[in-house]
């Protein structure tokens, strides 16, 4: 699979358009808009769950891989959606959730009846003296990562929230269902997958990590390269068109060469996090720190030329269901919003690997601007909104930051019209919708020649039209820049040069090199000032300059 031309648009099908009036997005919703995604270039749309599921995470505790959640439609449906982008020359990606299922799916709660078959299925301990659970692990949701098993003197583990109980995978039967689960919807013509934080399905030692949370303990754990390269074999490596992603959560880059290396017989790319936490506080996101510029671009730098060196692939992307809205977290969202938009699009556009356009990121859309505890539905932003303050934290500093951090900051409805409930659904959303959808929304930026959406569509353009974008090496330029953000990409006579402003001033830069024969072939302004290689940007200027030799 040629996966250097490609681009993946993320739909969380729950906010991206509800065609029955419940207040909840449908998989009829996406078949709307094929031809909107189409219009933007993509060629695969990854879907978050849709299957049926109680909903404690909005998806990510699945109660039957095998079934549609009613809230979002039938299997007719889903066959209809396939066969629909399919004539766009549009490909599904699912995504798969298989470090835990919901404590509803019938494999659990067989467990819970005292079935030996499917006790085996999940990881349960006996709690240590005093009634304590079998380790100190914290959830990633908080709390213990350990649920009590009532009328026992058992815990299983859940490193997410309670109701969703972490598979053994030391047990082939568990790898065994996995396998027919995947081979299942390839059968429904599954083009692509997306492996929920996989890399944390091969637990290591169960022991109190006295140092951490836990993580060091499961994370990258001692099978992890065994069981991926079973599961390529099993399933999706039997079919070359397909292509896969894995979730990978606090990894390292050395295990990643392997996760997505060309010759290893894991997966096609990873998705890696370091670059999305240089607001954070080492690994404590719950904080309210400015972002880091130095890092962000030693940490993207690092990863583009390590990848490349090893011979494995990236999945490019500043936005996700789990993420604020990149605008909000590393543009501005006044005077230059629209420049800004369009320069982080540049920045992740124009490098090595494949890029990935979550829902309304081609609009510029921001952080939702909810003013109350009560608008908020994640569960991990609730959950962190009563810990800070059981720390000692003020309600009105807690709840700033779960509005810098909240996972609910990308999961407002996709803002489609200026119109009530941005043209969502015609009932009451699930969620509320940002109050700026009157200005940012589809109908506005696609009557926009120069809007976000148009400039996003080059970008996409431009991967396809210049083999440059799609496979060219990468070299980072101006390392220790306070405000460029510059790389070269070269691929056997083409030559490319991205630079970007990343902030809201002016910003110089004598590049040191020789320019002959550059044009510009994108930016986000008119024109552009690059003579004798000294380079005068405007705020939030991002330039695009090719030669041929």
């Amino acid at each position: 699979m040629n996966l250097g031309n490609k681009i993946i648009y993320q739909i969380y099908p729950k906010s991206f358009q509800d065609t029955n009036g419940d207040g909840i997005g449908d998989l009829q919703g996406v078949i709307r808009h094929l031809d909107y995604i189409k219009e933007l270039g993509a060629d695969y749309l990854w879907l978050t769950p849709f299957l049926l599921s109680p909903q404690y995470d909005n998806g990510y505790d699945v109660a039957d891989y095998r079934a549609i959640d009613p809230r979002y439609g039938t299997m007719e449906d889903f066959d209809q959606l396939v066969e629909e982008a399919g004539k766009r020359g549009m490909y599904l990606m699912m995504d798969m959730v298989f470090n835990h299922c919901s404590t509803e799916h019938e494999w659990f709660q067989k467990a819970l009846a005292g079935d030996p078959y499917y006790r085996d299925f999940f990881i349960i301990r006996k709690g240590k003296d005093g009634g304590l659970p079998p380790t100190n692990w914290v959830s990633k949701f908080g709390g213990s990562a350990w649920g009590y098993l009532p009328g026992t003197d058992e815990y299983y583990l859940h490193l997410f929230h309670v109701s969703q109980a972490d598979l053994n995978w030391e047990n082939p039967c568990v790898r065994q269902a996995c396998c027919d689960i995947v081979r299942f919807w390839m059968d429904k013509g599954v083009k692509g997958f997306r492996f929920d934080v996989i890399n944390l399905i091969s637990k290591g030692a169960f022991e109190d990590d006295y140092e951490g949370d836990g993580r060091r303990f499961y994370t990258d754990g001692p099978n992890i390269h065994k069981y991926l390269q079973e599961l390529n074999r099993e399933t999706f490596g039997t079919d070359a068109e397909i292509i896969t992603v894995g979730e990978m959560s606090s990894t390292s880059m050395e295990n990643c060469f392997r996760y997505a290396g060309e010759d290893s017989g894991e997966l096609s790319m990873v998705f890696s996090f370091h670059h999305l936490k240089v607001d954070f506080m080492g690994n404590e996101k719950w904080v309210m720190v400015p972002y880091d510029f130095q890092k962000l671009k030693d940490i993207l730098f690092s990863w583009q030329k390590g990848m490349a060196e090893h011979r494995a692939w990236n999945a490019v992307f500043w936005c996700n269901h789990d993420q604020p809205r990149v605008v909000s977290r590393f543009g501005d969202e006044g005077t230059f919003w629209k420049q800004s938009a369009k320069m982080l699009g540049t920045v992740i556009h124009c490098l090595r690997g494949t890029p990935y356009i979550y829902q309304g990121e081609e609009l510029g859309m921001l952080n939702c601007d909810f003013e109350d505890i009560s608008q908020y539905r994640d569960v991990e932003s609730l959950n962190y909104y009563r810990i800070l303050q059981e720390k000692g934290m003020a309600a009105k500093d807690a709840l700033r930051i779960i509005q810098i951090h909240s996972r609910d900051n990308g999961r407002t409805p996709m803002q489609w019209t200026g119109g009530e409930n941005a043209g969502f659904t015609t009932g009451t959303p699930w969620i509320g919708v940002s109050r700026n959808s009157g200005s940012i929304n589809v109908e506005t930026e696609l009557a926009d020649g120069d809007s976000v959406f148009r400039y996003y569509q080059k970008l996409v353009k431009l991967r396809k039209d210049y083999d440059v974008v799609a496979y060219g090496d990468f070299e980072a330029l101006a390392e220790r820049h306070p405000q460029i953000f510059a790389y070269r990409r070269t691929w056997k006579d083409e030559e490319l040069l991205v630079v970007n402003n990343f902030y809201g001033r002016d910003a110089s830069w004598n590049s040191g090199l020789d320019l002959t024969g550059f044009e510009k072939i994108l930016g986000n302004y008119d024109g552009g000032t690059w003579e004798g290689g000294n380079f005068e940007l405007r705020p939030f200027e991002s330039l695009v300059l090719y030669r041929k030799k």
